[in-house]
């Protein structure tokens, strides 16, 4: 099923401000939260909807690649490998990222924000992957072996006994106006509420140890060079049994030798000789999708630009389709024979193989102007 646009989830537009986009998050999260619809999936679907909205369009950086590309630009898209952030969540994660949205509270046992236990999240890994042209065009699909920080097996963990499991100290005060109370987050167990009880040998002291994952990773057809991939939950692992962090996957294009690209455009040179210009000709290419013949016509000048329609790269946030532009060189000899330059020489001599443009040739800039057009 395809997704809402995320402005139309939290009902504003694309100007709004970070504290409209806030306001209008917070107005859906108490209109579908759990606790005012009981039993109604669908207005908890709603909410992790607008949760889901909520984390792209708060953060400038998501936000900007949202605005470029989309859904799939913030790992949104199936074909991402990551699934979107409401349908990778529970309602504890949710809150325990946006608890200060709601005050520190207001709603049964989710509102969370006011020091109490916390659920913590594993850190994040950020790796990089290469891609060929054609990879990035068709899409694939990649195995990779990732070193991250998992729970060690045999690590147990036992109740803090600092905060006795709440995940939080009560502090007593003298103050002038008499005692006061406050409440800070357990520095023993750092709001968990669980401390490490048996660690097994080569693990740290929150029972984690590196070891190697394979990941399998979709790229959709269409990615570009230095857009990030969100795969969720396989980042490292958090302690005692929290929420795994994510794992961000940058893409970075290798250069293709032959084929040149131009935003949703590809660009190919194809080198021709002199008999090939004035008689016409055939030729097989390479292109991303496997090659294909062309027709040269008999007469090509030099400089020429053949457009091949929808054989370019696939739009990232649309249906369409670039297109590939083959520049037509006619190749020089540098070295003739006896016989060739003889009949050179005559056709030279006798007038019959000369310059003759008719005036109706296109400048370089031409050619460039009719490329945009």
């Amino acid at each position: 099923m395809s997704k809402r646009d995320y402005y139309e989830v939290l009902e504003v537009s694309k100007s709004a401000s970070a504290d409209e986009i806030k306001k209008a998050y917070r107005k859906m999260a108490i209109k579908f939260h759990p606790d005012k619809n009981p039993g109604d999936k669908g207005a908890e679907e709603k909410f992790k909807e607008a949760a889901e909205a909520y984390e792209v369009l708060s953060d400038d950086n998501k936000k900007a690649r949202y605005d470029q590309y989309g859904h799939a630009g913030v790992g949104g898209a199936g074909g991402f490998g990551g699934g979107g952030f409401g349908g990778g969540m529970n309602m504890e994660d949710i809150f325990s990222q946006f608890g200060d949205i709601f005050g520190g509270g207001g709603f049964g046992g989710f509102g969370g924000g006011g020091g109490g236990r916390q659920q913590v999240k594993g850190s994040n890994l950020r790796i990089r992957i290469k891609l060929n042209l054609e990879e990035m065009v068709n899409g694939t699909q990649k195995t990779l072996k990732v070193k991250k920080m998992k729970m060690a097996e045999g690590a147990t963990s036992k109740t803090c006994p600092t905060c006795n499991g709440s995940g939080v100290q009560m502090k007593v005060m003298n103050t002038m106006f008499g005692q006061m109370q406050t409440q800070t987050t357990c520095g023993t167990c750092q709001g968990i509420g669980k401390v490490a009880d048996k660690i097994p040998a080569g693990a740290n002291a929150q029972g984690l140890i590196k070891d190697e994952e394979e990941i399998t990773i979709n790229i959709p057809a269409g990615a570009r060079d230095g857009i990030q991939l969100n795969v969720r939950g396989k980042g490292n692992d958090a302690p005692f049994g929290g929420i795994p962090g994510d794992l961000l996957v940058i893409v970075e294009e290798e250069v293709d030798t032959t084929i040149k690209r131009e935003g949703d455009n590809l660009h190919q040179e194809l080198y021709i000789s002199f008999a090939e210009a004035a008689l016409g000709t055939k030729k097989e290419i390479p292109t991303v999708g496997g090659k294909v013949k062309i027709t040269v016509d008999a007469g090509t000048q030099s400089g020429k630009i053949l457009r091949l329609a929808g054989k370019g790269l696939p739009s990232i946030d649309s249906y369409g389709k670039g297109d590939m532009f083959i520049h037509i060189n006619v190749w020089t000899p540098q070295r003739l024979t006896k016989e060739q330059k003889d009949f050179f020489e005559k056709q030279m001599s006798s007038g019959e193989m000369v310059a003759e443009p008719s005036g109706k040739e296109k400048t370089f800039f031409d050619k460039v102007k009719d490329l945009f057009n």
